[in-house]
């Protein structure tokens, strides 16, 4: 799978999202809030079709103690992806005919990472003239970082910081 590509935006993401959560579900606890965040919550907004999941835990502790739990269920983590003290996994899922990338986020609920991809979500939601701005910036950032996961986050800061404000 290609990594850092434009695509359009595909109406059959929230399935997709709702799928996964159910998922999830199975494996986390109750006390958990799950997300759906991204490019792929936003209706209309192109990107790199990952299905971007957050899930919130009340404490550090209580997030570290599913980490082995999700390897065993085949989502694998990703060492060098951990701003804000997150812990993400990436996992490959087949959906309807389609192979599709899902990336899941720990974070604590309502800290910094939360509420800054919350806010980012709902205010992209909010904005159809946002929605289409953002798009233009990922579509420039797929051409500025040729493949390069941190030149095409950079690229994409300065809107991001703006809009969570």
């Amino acid at each position: 799978m290609k990594k850092y590509v434009f695509k359009k935006y595909n109406d059959n993401y929230p399935k997709l999202f709702l799928k996964e959560k159910e998922r999830l579900k199975r494996i986390l606890p109750s006390s958990s809030k799950i997300e759906h965040i991204g490019s792929t919550a936003v209706p209309g907004l192109g990107g790199k079709g990952i299905i971007d999941i957050m899930v919130g835990f009340k404490s550090k502790k209580e997030m570290k103690k599913y980490v082995e739990l999700m390897e065993q269920n085949k989502y694998e983590i990703m060492p060098g992806f951990k701003p804000f003290g997150r812990i993400s996994f990436k996992k490959i899922c087949g959906f309807l005919f389609w192979k599709r990338r899902v990336h899941v986020h720990f974070a604590i609920f309502d800290g910094k990472l939360w509420k800054r991809n919350i806010k980012f979500r709902d205010n992209l939601m909010k904005k159809t003239l946002l929605v289409k701005k953002y798009e233009q910036i990922k579509k420039d950032a797929v051409k500025y970082a040729r493949g390069e996961g941190k030149k095409y986050r950079e690229y994409k800061e300065k809107f991001i910081k703006e809009l969570t404000k």
